[in-house]
C-alpha cells in the first residue's frame, strides 16, 4: 500500500513535471513551480485521488509536508465520520428489526 507521500509525489511528478529528487517533506511548493493556480488544480487532483472532500476554510499549505499532513487529517476525519455513520445506521436497522418482531 502506498503512503500519502508516495501518492502525492506521483501526482506531482506526473502532472506537474516535478523532479522526483526534489520532493522532500520540507520542500516549498512554490520552489517546485506550483503557484496559486497550480495549487487550485492540485487540490482537485487530491480530492479525486484520495476520495476526500476538502474544507471550505483556507488552509496554509506551504510545503509538501503540509499537504501530506492535511490529506492525512482529512482521511482520518472523514473515514471516522463515515464509519460512525455506517455503524449508526446498522445499529438502528437492527434495533428496528428486533422491535418489529416483538
Amino acid at each position: 500500500m502506498e503512503t500519502t507521500l508516495e501518492r502525492l509525489n506521483a501526482i506531482l511528478v506526473k502532472d506537474y513535471m516535478v523532479a522526483p529528487e526534489s520532493l522532500k517533506l520540507n520542500a516549498p511548493l512554490e520552489a517546485l513551480g506550483i503557484d496559486s493556480l497550480g495549487m487550485a488544480e492540485l487540490l482537485f487532483h487530491l480530492e479525486d485521488e484520495f476520495k476526500i472532500s476538502l474544507s471550505q476554510e483556507t488552509v496554509p499549505l506551504q510545503t509538501v509536508g503540509d499537504v501530506v499532513s492535511y490529506i492525512d487529517t482529512l482521511l482520518m476525519t472523514q473515514n471516522t465520520s463515515a464509519t460512525k455513520a455506517s455503524a449508526s445506521q446498522t445499529c438502528t436497522g437492527k434495533v428496528s428489526d428486533v422491535v418489529a418482531t416483538l
